[in-house]
């Protein structure tokens, strides 16, 4: 991610920042010196609603900045063992109005449009907090089952060596 925002900064790009919970906040800024557009904090301690996308999205809208393109980046459930960081292109009303793909439609007012920029924005920013509550999940769980064997395997050893040490006390005796 760092390496991400230094080659588009390096090559003219203006790169805002727009975090969800705590962590990306500390990574983030120790090397950019500037905010990020906006942070949520509250976000992914609880389990993530589609109101909580919701919220994000009015928020980005709000904020007045406008941009032709951005990519959401979170951490994608693979497997028991792994997570892929992968990203999801977000784009702006007039990159949606100028697509292809809308012109096959005769008429699309300003509304619809609106409307499915925000839906669409929504359903991405929910997609991937879902992915990364996942991915965080699973690596809560993988850490706590190699905790649990290993707490097992130590009481295994104990109990070994307590039952050896009484057993040499009882032969010397």
């Amino acid at each position: 991610m760092k390496s991400k925002v230094a080659t588009l900064t390096a090559a003219g790009k203006e790169v805002m920042l727009v975090g969800t919970g705590d962590k990306i906040r500390g990574i983030l800024s120790r090397t950019r010196s500037d905010p990020f557009l906006a942070a949520f904090k509250e976000v992914g301690r609880k389990l993530p609603t589609f109101g909580d996308a919701s919220v994000i999205v009015l928020e980005l809208l709000n904020s007045g900045y406008e941009f032709d393109k951005g990519t959401m980046v979170f951490n994608r459930f693979r497997s028991v063992i792994s997570y892929k960081t992968e990203g999801k292109p977000m784009f702006s009303l007039n990159t949606i109005a100028s697509a292809e793909s809308t012109s096959i439609y005769d008429d699309i007012d300003a509304d619809v449009l609106q409307n499915y920029r925000e839906y669409n924005l929504a359903n991405i920013i929910y997609y991937s907090l879902k992915e990364s509550t996942t991915s965080e999940q699973n690596g809560r769980m993988t850490a706590m089952d190699n905790s649990s064997k290993n707490v097992s395997e130590m009481i295994d050893k104990l109990t070994l060596t307590f039952n050896c040490t009484r057993q040499t006390v009882i032969t010397k005796s």
